[in-house]
């Protein structure tokens, strides 16, 4: 099994083995080391894997860390764990007293779900307060798996990964910003883009108006670019010979099997849009539909039991938004476009939240 296959199997683990972790020992032992022989290392030989590893902190003698993992007899990487429930941001400080002393070039920070990885870019020999990457488990990427392989046993090179991580480091800060300033723009924002389209004064009630415009537009515009990458997906795959028709290509999940169910661009649309709006909080292959002839139904996990909601959009004049409450009760809102299902992001969010 390759490093991709391997990294990918532990992905799909992790669900089915959280629940069961009751300890941090038992995280380790089910989570982290395995990661930690996926990334090429014997984690039952010490002399490239060392439990318990000796960090003394000024005069605070015998201060431990989890791991540390040694190449040619010196440390190249710590290891702090915590049980899979932590959050790590209340934790990344120990690492960082830990990596001061060390002659490690990484620090890994990790609950087995997320693994956070460091270095010294600012300062020398003093870890960065963010990681340059970011690893996790119930969301792997692609581009994540390719910058993880570099860590591998085999391919490890501080220099070949230092090349890579401040670009890493900034273009993730770049995103958390620019995704920030998508869903609220601030005013600053607002005034580059209205500046540009409005030749007069911007006044506080002009901002707010513009800003209301800009989210609007934002909005519009992812919806337009994923409607314009689903139908460019189609044309492809109905454009192979060997394809007889659209539902072979794009399979269909069915509350019946009547024939008269037909899945339409702008239910797949609204499916797309709550998938963005979701990918936030829940890993986005758990996010899933099923049409039938009246609405268009998005689950969690293809479990009916885990409705997040429906979409009414077979009436052209007639569109709705059906919402759950705690007790499943359906809460209908009527939607004028696609557009609208982003001003109901924080009821989907918190629907979904009760299936994590």
């Amino acid at each position: 099994m390759d490093f991709k296959d391997a990294i990918k199997q532990l992905s799909e683990r992790v669900d089915k083995l959280k629940d069961n972790l009751q300890t941090e020992e038992a995280t380790k032992n089910a989570l982290i080391m395995p990661f930690l022989q996926i990334l090429g290392y014997d984690v039952f030989n010490p002399l490239e894997v060392m439990p318990e590893f000796t960090c003394d902190i000024g005069i605070k003698k015998g201060e431990k860390i989890d791991y540390a993992i040694f190449k040619d007899g010196e440390p190249i990487m710590l290891v702090e764990c915590k049980h899979w429930k932590q959050d790590l941001n209340l934790h990344d400080n120990q690492l960082l007293r830990y990596f001061h002393v060390s002659r490690a070039k990484f620090g890994l920070l990790t609950n087995g779900l997320l693994f956070r990885f460091y270095t010294d870019l600012e300062t020398p020999n003093k870890m960065d307060e963010k990681p340059f990457l970011e690893i996790d488990l119930s969301d792997l990427r692609n581009n994540h798996v390719e910058e993880l392989k570099k860590f591998h046993k085999t391919y490890f090179n501080i220099d070949n990964i230092l090349s890579s991580a401040s670009e890493l480091k900034y273009t993730s800060a770049l995103k958390s910003v620019i995704n920030n300033e998508f869903n609220n723009p601030t005013p600053e924002f607002v005034k580059l883009f209205a500046k540009q389209v409005y030749d007069g004064i911007i006044t506080p009630k002009l901002l707010d108006s513009f800003t209301i415009l800009v989210r609007k537009s934002i909005s519009g515009l992812i919806s337009d670019t994923i409607s314009d990458r689903l139908k460019t997906a189609l044309k492809t795959e109905t454009s192979d010979p060997e394809e007889s028709n659209v539902t072979q290509s794009v399979p269909i999940a069915t509350d019946s099997k009547d024939d008269l169910i037909v899945t339409t661009d702008e239910e797949l649309e609204g499916f797309f849009i709550v998938k963005s709006i979701l990918r936030t909080s829940i890993a986005s292959d758990r996010i899933t539909y099923r049409d039938a002839q009246t609405y268009f139904a998005i689950f969690i996990d293809d479990n009916n039991r885990k409705p997040v909601c429906r979409l009414y959009l077979n009436s052209p004049t007639n569109w709705q938004l059906c919402l759950f409450d705690e007790n499943k009760k359906e809460i209908r809102h009527k939607i004028k476009s696609l557009d609208e299902i982003y001003n109901y992001s924080t009821q989907l969010i918190e629907s979904t939240s009760r299936y994590i």
